[in-house]
């Protein structure tokens, strides 16, 4: 009997993430976990589903830098992250 490969290809959240209501939940869920580098990598996620060269622009980074910075390994300024956010049309806020 032969056995059949399994293709498998690699997951990426930003082709998932279609919607305003998508984004918005994936980031809350990300934010639960309290991990930065993990926030910082969900970013990059939306970012690029958003389109990672039109979203440097908005906030006025350069793309390359901004791909870094909202990696995994990333560890982008607060500053970085509140334009990114501004420029993917988020607000931040806090609730108790």
């Amino acid at each position: 009997m032969k056995k059949e490969k399994i293709r498998t290809t690699k997951w990426d959240a930003a082709n998932h993430l279609k919607t305003n209501k998508d984004i918005v939940e994936y980031l809350e869920a990300v934010l639960e976990e309290g991990d930065p580098g993990l926030v910082a990598a969900a970013l990059g996620d939306v970012a690029r589903a958003r389109g990672m060269s039109k979203i440097a622009k908005a906030a006025g980074l350069g793309r390359e830098s901004l791909y870094k910075a909202l990696s995994a390994e990333g560890n982008p300024e607060f500053a970085t992250v509140l334009k990114v956010i501004y420029s993917l049309g988020l607000k931040l806020h806090v609730a108790a």
